[in-house]
């Protein structure tokens, strides 16, 4: 489990978690409705904290202290602004554990993320209103390779900032620590495009790629380089002269950078380097976050320089993309994060070490920005972060508690429809790491009481919560913090998400031929009948030289009893190598390049070698069995050996085991 638990973060950090909008340009954006209309529940209504500097620094010394080490985290920073001014920008724990160096909230850098995708939306948009770009252009028209369309839909910017492009998920060369392994942004997107396996303006698929591409295309159009864009344009303007997206990092700023740990035990780990740098290479103190977040709270402006002009800035902030409703909306980069009754555009980050959230409550002139730099205990930097978003909101901006009710009988019956496995839409489709798509399914229980649960919804005592219904098809957590709510289609739910993803990602009702509630059991009783027979073959020989007792099988008999045997060793080690490639690669991102291409073309090989031999010799075994005077349990067994290969066979074929080629 934890290998698949790595595996999955790695897919899901940085750079770390609908119908397409009709109007043809900018000026055509209509506003977001009221966050009254939309917004997630609050649990409680009560009045707000003066938020002061003073207030502030007392509440966060308790929460942070305790949260950092009971996480097991070496440290953090928080910085929070309010009506234009910096309220507070301040570290806590340590920024080298081992040096017992502190975090400092103006010199410490840390790294945000995918919270650096904002820098990359902010300079996108910058080229817009100079008439430089257009978001509904197809982005061939700026990239110097071809992307290929769609059902005859190409990709837009506008797409690629609502993550709908369509993307599969790209994992190779995502992030290494090797500078070696670096490639100029152009090549890294020269090499191969993902494939498309969603309608552009659809479906929500989170992509690091995607974003990556935006930034190439910032290079191409403006003439510089993503780094010095970035620097000139938006970094020096806002005086944000302790940040950089430079890799490896300036010697100047890489004396104050914070350490990224697994845990604040374990030893310290090298700097991370992202190949597609605009999707999350910033580095940043949480003082100069505060400026940016100042800036995009008044419209573009900080200390007297505009870096968007003000209508720009709030299409931004205001355009949204619209998948199931009632929940959280994708705006232009920027993604609702609504509660108490107010409204909130924020973006998350994680790279392995470290973990961060940026949130704008956009109508109360506030920002809360926060970073650590350790995974934690059990993925402790997660909970934390959402845990001071929710009681930050709910300290200082409160809002009226509500809910709605629906007919018990009713709820029931909607858990019912609810019931079943779900696909994550981020995913991987074309390679190995479709095998997540099996492992990964995200399973929906209806419970006696009308309630759902959710196995991979938990609340911050790792306890799963229940869902009570509170509007047709809209679900409030057991916290009475988060939403959920599904698309129902023909009198079917197709597909679910909640308040904290449903921007950029959603879980669509997975086809029952890939559904693990079967697949999964008959695959495991397959791999222990195969197992079973590849290591009593040698034991069966051993016993009859022991006993002096010849194979009673003789020509094709033999030769099939014998094909069966090896094709199950075959197959079974061919299965060891992937979960050895799987663990090898969880353990050392750094695999994740060109370093395994061998070891990849060798085991799609093997695969198509092993796993369609094993089908031929199970047949061929069951054929050579049943037409003889065998008794039943070699005929049952021959049948089950049939089965177990065509399990095999379908899983591999299904989620991208057998393929002839190294792109993932």
């Amino acid at each position: 489990m934890r290998i698949l638990r790595t595996l999955i973060t790695l897919l899901c950090a940085i750079l770390v978690l609908g119908p397409a909008i009709a109007q043809s340009g900018p000026a055509l954006m209509p506003e977001s409705p009221k966050a009254e209309q939309r917004s997630p529940i609050a649990p409680t209504a009560q009045s707000p904290r003066e938020l002061t500097a003073t207030n502030l620094e007392t509440w966060l010394d308790g929460f942070m202290s305790y949260a950092l080490q009971r996480g097991g985290i070496a440290g953090g920073v928080v910085a929070v602004v309010k009506d234009g001014q910096i309220v507070l920008a301040k570290g806590y724990g340590y920024a080298d554990a081992d040096k017992r160096i502190p975090v400092n909230g103006e010199r410490t850098l840390f790294r945000p993320g995918s919270v650096s995708k904002l820098f990359t939306w902010t300079a996108i948009m910058q080229l817009v209103e100079q008439g430089k770009l257009d978001l509904d252009q197809d982005v061939n028209t700026y990239l110097d390779f071809k992307i290929p369309p769609r059902n005859g839909k190409p990709v837009t910017l506008r797409a690629i900032m609502t993550h709908t492009a369509g993307f599969e998920e790209r994992v190779k060369g995502l992030i290494t620590s090797k500078r070696e392994n670096l490639q100029p942004l152009g090549d890294y997107y020269r090499g191969w495009v993902p494939d498309r396996i969603y309608d552009v303006g659809g479906t929500p698929a989170y992509s690091n790629y995607a974003t990556g591409l935006a930034g190439y295309i910032i290079q191409r159009v403006s003439g510089q380089s993503f780094d010095s864009y970035i620097d000139q344009h938006i970094l020096r303007p806002l005086g944000m002269v302790n940040s950089s997206f430079r890799q490896p990092l300036p010697p100047r700023l890489l004396a104050n950078m914070s350490k990224g740990y697994p845990l604040a035990s374990e030893p310290a780990e090298p700097y991370e380097l992202v190949m597609p740098a605009p999707a999350g290479s910033l580095a940043s103190t949480g003082e100069d976050m505060a400026k940016f977040m100042i800036a995009h709270l008044q419209n573009g402006s900080f200390g007297g320089v505009s870096i968007l002009r003000p209508q720009t800035a709030r299409m931004m902030h205001t355009t949204p993309h619209t998948v199931i409703p009632p929940l959280n909306r994708m705006m232009l980069g920027f993604y609702e994060t609504n509660i108490n009754g107010r409204r909130a555009i924020s973006h998350g980050g994680d790279t392995q070490w470290f973990h961060s959230n940026l949130t704008l409550f956009i109508d109360d002139g506030v920002g809360l920005y926060i970073s650590v730099n350790s995974l934690g205990k059990d993925g402790a930097a997660g909970p934390i972060r959402t845990a001071l978003f929710k009681k930050f909101a709910d300290r200082y901006l409160p809002g009226p508690a509500s809910a709605g009710k629906v007919d018990p009988k009713i709820a029931a019956k909607h858990a019912g429809m609810m019931a079943g496995n779900y696909d994550n839409s981020r995913a991987s489709a074309s390679n190995f790491f479709a095998a997540l798509n099996l492992l990964g399914q995200v399973k929906v229980a209806a419970n006696d009481d009308g309630t759902i649960t959710i196995s991979a919804l938990t609340d911050l005592a790792g306890a799963p919560k229940k869902w009570r219904e509170i509007a047709p098809f809209v679900w409030l957590d057991s916290s009475g913090e988060d939403r959920l709510a599904a698309k129902v289609v023909d009198g079917e739910v197709v597909r679910f998400s909640i308040d904290e993803i449903s921007p950029f990602m959603v879980f669509d009702r997975t086809p029952w031929w890939k559904s693990s509630a079967w697949l999964l059991p008959l695959l495991y009783i397959s791999l222990a009948a195969l197992l079973l027979t590849a290591l009593l073959w040698p034991v069966a020989a051993l016993v009859r030289r022991r006993f002096k007792a010849a194979l009673s099988l003789e020509g094709a008999d033999r030769q099939a009893y014998r094909w069966v045997r090896i094709g199950a060793a075959a197959t079974v080690a061919t299965l060891a190598g992937w979960f050895a490639l799987v663990t090898a690669v969880s353990a050392d991102i750094n695999l994740l390049s060109t370093a395994i291409d061998p070891w990849l073309w060798f085991l799609q090989v093997l695969s198509a070698i092993a796993f369609f031999g094993m089908v031929a010799a199970a047949l061929w075994n069951a054929w050579r069995v049943w037409r003889g005077d065998r008794r039943w349990p070699a005929k049952a067994w021959s049948v089950v050996l049939v089965i177990a290969a065509l399990t095999v066979l379908w899983v591999a074929l299904t989620f991208q085991l057998i393929g002839f080629g190294t792109d993932f």
